[in-house]
């Protein structure tokens, strides 16, 4: 029998590896704005061709979030988890040997589904093995996320000036290879979900109008995220900052996301009532935006921060309010699977469409403005998320799947 020292420790170096994995789940998204230009002067991309290594790894991990239960169900969860970590290896050392946009594009379609399999997982499993500490795990997690997005932009253009630009994208394949290694070292620590117990308490979440407002919640929240990645910082480079500011400037705001990361849901875990925290960051993430359309000679690195601090906030705050919705976790992280799988999937495509914006006006004020637009959807949306309701949301229909 295990001692209580002995479970802690088991527990901790479990968190430390779910960070770890968290840190590899946006380099490969993060890295590819800072040195965009770079890329251009070396391969045919335009602004709308380039939008696709954002939006179809989001898509794919959308997608992937519909499936990830049933592949787990059949595989096992350590295997999909170990599955995942070497896909998202192997697309990120492809970027190595980049000699077209299509070995780009394909590199991010690999990726996108093994962090599309590691996302749909990874949120069960943190409520399972951390019981009363979920809110801290999961925005520890989730900080890690964007942790790593903003290392890579950070550090991309360094690599890339010294070392040329696959270089740039490809070398956080080794953080890679560090989590896998942590991860083989104490899976064996981690509690599992029990399929066959969960059978009888399963729930059609299609069905069930909160689950479409959490998903377009999350929506909402996520094509801010994923366009300041793709298109902050070749932004910077259209206003005269060097390829090395520029990604100094997405590394800010990343680094502020870091932050609100891990503030917001701590003050969050203050009250089960999370609306006051979510109309904050709704707020900062509509002067943000406004800022960077309308006054970018006021500060660059002002308007970005206000941004970073909002969209790293609503993050965690949106899939802490889905789990909020389910006690069970293996229903819990079902429920965070359907709206991962929808709300990825429909932010997919505001790269793109962001992308068109540019290549088509020559400017990126109106994606900005529709961001911004976005941030009062979700203030809006967000009214409807009152704890004493919850309880009465998945009641009505009930079905074994």
């Amino acid at each position: 029998m295990r001692s209580p020292q002995s479970e802690k420790a088991n527990l901790l170096l479990l968190g430390i590896a779910f960070i770890l994995i968290g840190l590899n789940l946006r380099p490969i998204l993060a890295s590819v704005g800072p040195l965009l230009p770079s890329i251009q002067e070396d391969i045919s991309l335009s602004f709308t061709l380039a939008s696709m290594l954002t939006l179809l790894p989001v898509l794919a991990m959308g997608l992937g979030c519909f499936a990830g239960f049933s592949i787990a169900k059949r595989l096992g969860f350590n295997t999909v988890m170990t599955g995942s970590l070497l896909l998202l290896i192997v697309a990120t050392a492809m970027r190595f040997w980049a000699m077209d946009a299509s070995w780009l594009i394909c590199s991010a379609l690999l990726a996108g589904v093994g962090i599309a399999l590691i996302q749909t997982i990874m949120p069960a499993m943190i409520k399972l093995n951390f019981g009363e500490r979920v809110p801290l795990m999961m925005g520890l997690y989730v900080t890690a996320i964007m942790g790593g997005a903003a290392l890579a932009a950070s550090s991309a253009p360094f690599i890339g000036m010294n070392l040329g630009w696959r270089a740039g994208l490809g070398h956080w394949t080794w953080l890679g290879v560090v989590a896998l290694a942590l991860w083989l070292m104490v899976k064996h620590n981690a509690a599992l979900p029990n399929q066959t117990a969960e059978q009888t308490v399963q729930l059609s979440f299609w069905r069930f109008r909160r689950s479409w407002l959490l998903a377009i919640f999350f929506a909402l929240g996520t094509s801010c995220y994923v366009c300041v990645l793709a298109w902050l910082a070749p932004y910077a480079v259209e206003l005269g900052y060097s390829q090395t500011q520029s990604g100094l400037v997405l590394g800010f705001l990343t680094s502020m996301e870091v932050i609100a990361g891990l503030v917001f849901p701590w003050l969050a875990s203050k009250s089960t009532d999370r609306r006051a925290i979510i109309a904050l960051l709704c707020l900062l993430q509509l002067i943000g935006f406004m800022g960077l359309a309308l006054a970018p000679q006021v500060s660059l690195f002002l308007w970005a921060g206000l941004a970073g601090l909002g969209i790293g906030g609503i993050f965690p705050l949106g899939l802490i309010v889905t789990m909020d919705h389910q006690q069970n976790p293996m229903l819990a992280g079902k429920l965070t699977a359907f709206v991962q799988g929808v709300g990825y999937t429909i932010a997919a495509i505001s790269p793109w469409i962001a992308g068109l914006i540019r290549d088509n006006f020559n400017s990126f004020n109106s994606a900005w403005l529709l961001l911004g637009g976005l941030s009062l959807m979700a203030w809006i949306l967000s009214w409807q998320f009152n704890p004493q309701g919850y309880a009465r949301q998945y009641q009505v229909t009930r079905c074994v799947s």
